[in-house]
């Protein structure tokens, strides 16, 4: 018999990886608790201890403002290409 994984959503994520960052339960306490695997747990944490710092830096405003360009850019692209393939078609058809 096939086991599920579990999936949980960034809320929960987020809960259990705070309580682990206050000490204030152990990390075992924390799994029985939320019945979740310690090392899950701890990657958790980890992440969080390495995303946080980033979460306040300019460079985040940056990049996502960068990535809205580019897709604007793209979508530009995506619309002149359909114009000239309406237009090729257009043309090669003897009938129309």
């Amino acid at each position: 018999m096939k086991r599920m994984r579990k999936s949980f959503d960034g809320s929960v994520k987020a809960k259990v990886a705070l309580e682990a960052m206050k000490g204030e339960k152990t990390l075992s306490q924390i799994a029985s608790e939320y019945k979740i695997h310690v090392n899950q747990i701890r990657q958790w944490k980890q992440r969080v201890l390495e995303e946080l710092p980033g979460l306040f830096s300019r460079k985040r405003e940056k990049s996502q403002a960068e990535a809205e360009e580019r897709t604007a850019e793209l979508y530009r692209q995506i619309g002149q290409l359909k114009v000239e393939l309406d237009w090729v078609k257009k043309k090669s058809d003897p009938f129309g």
